[in-house]
């Protein structure tokens, strides 16, 4: 019996994250994925995020019936393993042997012939207590950190963080999101909601601008609309990021890729002039494609080192970070990430702040934002450039939404949950979306 094309994408997927520190969501939407077929797509995203999202259970899960410590096995062995383990306790749809089948075929593939009989041991003793195990523990019931790192697979550290800062019940709410297949937003450059519904589509509005609506049902990446550019894929909390940067004539994005803020700016300023800065060449070559507006020049350099003396009214920094805020779509993160990570991000994040504060002219605004739920990357960010540079001053971000809603581009509602002082903060499980933290900093004019 062969091996399924899905079950071969995802090994390979898995193996490339591992080894290369790939991200899952690039390598799912590859040419290689492409050729499959809808079906096997929907498999292989299944089985990759799956055992992603749950490795550390699956591990556990492994280790309970292993005569070998799991640090001795190949990583090809082990990857195996936890998807075969993963189908076996998790997808109740999959027949037993064709999960233990191709997954031992899998390490056979893998040229470890002699791991194959292992293998198949430790895939059978987990096939024999499939319908005795329930392996989705109830997150939300977990009383302490530990509980909860072990119930929603993720790293203790990481969820004593996030127990410390936000509190047991948030992180609860925190761990049980990122578990679950985030929703699809797309922003709406035009009217194309009625073509949308006519090619299978149910959307719903967005949670706090006019302009998003969330995917319900139907594949909008199969969409002549979405090919065509007359709607965007864009989570609404990085939507509302762009909006926040209100309206300007001169218009520096920092740190610019992929493209996505970018793109929403440009559809709100078409009159400004706009210079999006990113380091790697073939990430602004891979922008310039993206973001087809005449008025976006790209600009490849790093931008502690702008080669540009401009001053501008409106400067985004999206700064690279943690990206602790999109666990739900970037399972592998959690695996990765360690505490000195963030001090290091700490430090450059700081830099790219305390350099593109030179480009801002007096009275403009600057919006700091990560997709991260770290202090280190956010708040303290924040203050250790205002404490370098006192020219500039936080603006309180509650008026600038206040302003959205009064221009009808954001959905009247409570603000309350979105404000952490001064600052925007979207947590991921109470707000539908990724999370995010938004400062806005305007420098004073002379005088």
């Amino acid at each position: 019996m062969p091996i399924s094309p899905a079950r071969v994408a995802a090994f390979q997927i898995l193996l490339r994250v591992e080894r290369e520190n790939a991200y899952a969501s690039e390598l799912l939407h590859s040419s290689q994925c492409a050729e499959l077929t809808i079906v096997d797509q929907g498999l292989t995203t299944e089985l990759v995020m799956g055992v992603l999202r749950w490795r550390s259970r699956l591990d556990a899960t492994i280790a309970e019936v292993s005569s070998r410590a799991l640090s001795r096995l190949d990583i090809q062995v082990l990857t195996a393993l936890r998807m075969g383990a993963y189908q076996l306790g998790w997808l109740d749809r999959v027949p037993p042997r064709a999960a233990l089948h191709e997954s031992v075929e899998l390490v056979k593939r893998s040229r470890k012939h002699s791991a194959a009989p292992f293998a198949n041991a430790i895939l059978r003793r987990l096939a024999e207590t499939r319908g005795s195990t329930k392996q989705q523990k109830n997150i939300l019931s977990a009383a302490d950190p530990d509980e909860v790192a072990n119930a929603s697979a993720h790293p203790s550290w990481l969820v004593h963080r996030w127990a410390a800062q936000f509190g047991l019940e948030l992180t609860h709410q925190i761990c049980a999101y990122n578990q679950k297949v985030p929703i699809t937003t797309i922003r709406l450059r035009v009217p194309a909601e009625e073509e949308l519904r006519d090619s299978g589509i149910k959307l719903e509005p967005g949670i706090f601008l006019a302009s998003a609506r969330r995917v319900i049902s139907g594949d909008v990446t199969k969409t002549r609309a979405l090919a065509e550019g007359r709607i965007a894929i864009q989570d609404e909390a990085s939507q509302l990021v762009a909006a926040l940067l209100g309206k300007g004539s001169r218009i520096l994005d920092c740190c610019a890729a992929p493209g996505g803020k970018t793109w929403a700016l440009a559809d709100r300023n078409p009159a400004a002039s706009i210079v999006a800065v990113e380091l790697h060449p073939h990430r602004a070559e891979l922008l310039s494609k993206r973001v087809k507006a005449k008025n976006v020049k790209v600009i490849a350099a790093d931008i502690r080192e702008l080669p540009v003396t401009e001053l501008y009214d409106r400067v985004l920094v999206d700064a690279p970070c943690s990206g602790t805020g999109t666990i739900a779509r970037n399972p592998e993160i959690k695996w990765r990430l360690t505490p000195d990570d963030l001090v290091d991000l700490h430090n450059r994040q700081v830099a790219i702040v305390q350099a593109t504060m030179n480009h801002v002219a007096p009275g403009g605004r600057l919006i700091y934002s990560t997709c991260s739920l770290e202090p280190e990357e956010d708040e303290n960010v924040v203050g250790a450039a205002l404490r370098a540079n006192p020219s500039f001053h936080v603006q309180d971000i509650y008026a600038h939404l206040e302003t959205l809603i009064a221009g009808g581009e954001m959905v009247p509602g409570d603000l309350s949950s979105l404000m952490r002082g001064s600052y925007l903060r979207t947590v991921p499980g109470v707000h539908a979306c990724d999370g995010f933290f938004v400062a806005a900093l305007e420098r004073a004019q002379p005088g």
